[in-house]
């Protein structure tokens, strides 16, 4: 049986969170906790076979970001198994992995040395990743004087080009021009057709519906599903519809009607969590 790309086990992240830097200080001193635990993941578990695309869905602060960082090697978790198998690409907050003071392709040069490619490699692939960003110029200038847009078509190009096992990618297609969104798009449906593995965070459920065969919904740093992204993407939908409903006012149906939409979450949420049992 293949092992799958990506593996998670009981995972949990506990942050330190501390009123001042001077609590700090005062904790390492005299050795009595200053500080309150922020837990932003929380045993979480799941696999994702090679080949497959895992969209991650949530509200912000859900643990999105979290988990999609200690899956890229950035942090370790407080406790859990996680593994992931292959070379991995990440494309997490824009301009993470930049040094804003080298320019566009010495970046290239740094990025590639961290994700382990040999001189020959990088001399081949330099030049295709140099013409897939169509930064011109702009590619032998520091990169703290690139637009948003422009340093995600140069972390996007390095991400791609390296051909990754699995590549990461948490909103990058947020920001950019349609016609490099379209670009990326293109590129990432060939990617997974070729079977790559895909982890994916947004906030645009076409996008999501788009590229992942399954999703993750995460609420409060815990799995509130896992399943077929179109059965995911709906519940999650409706949770944001019930959530944003204003509640029926005097004249509006009275108490009668609010409780028939209190009802109407409360079976929302016995559907969600009968899917998560399920998966």
């Amino acid at each position: 049986m293949q092992e799958p790309a990506v593996q998670v086990e009981q995972l949990t992240k506990v942050y330190r969170v501390y009123s001042s830097p001077w609590d700090r200080l005062r904790e390492a001193l005299l050795r009595r906790p200053r500080h309150r635990e922020f837990r932003a993941l929380a045993d979480l578990s799941f696999s994702l076979p090679k080949g497959e695309g895992l969209a991650i869905i949530g509200e912000n602060g859900a643990g999105k970001s979290t988990l999609l960082k200690l899956l890229a090697g950035i942090g370790a978790p407080t406790s859990g198994v996680l593994r992931v198998r292959g070379k991995v690409a990440s494309i997490l907050e824009l301009g993470s992995g930049f040094h804003p003071e080298f320019t566009g392709r010495q970046n290239i040069v740094l990025n590639a040395a961290m994700l382990g490619l040999s001189e020959r490699e990088l001399q081949q692939k330099l030049p295709s990743i140099v013409a897939w960003s169509e930064l011109g110029d702009f590619i032998d200038q520091p990169v703290k004087v690139y637009s948003t847009g422009m340093a995600m078509r140069l972390g996007f190009s390095i991400a791609i080009q390296v051909e990754p096992d699995v590549l990461i990618i948490d909103e990058a297609l947020s920001v950019g021009d349609g016609y490099f969104q379209k670009k990326c798009m293109d590129r990432l449906l060939q990617f997974v057709g070729a079977g790559g593995t895909l982890l994916f965070c947004s906030h645009a459920m076409y996008y999501v519906s788009a590229f992942c065969q399954r999703a993750l919904w995460l609420r409060q740093g815990r799995a509130e599903a896992l399943g077929p992204v179109a059965e995911v993407v709906r519940d999650y939908e409706n949770f944001l519809l019930a959530k944003s409903a204003p509640a029926a006012g005097p004249g509006e149906g009275g108490t009668g009607a609010a409780e028939s939409k209190r009802g109407g979450a409360g079976d929302a949420g016995s559907r969600l969590r009968t899917m998560t049992q399920r998966t």
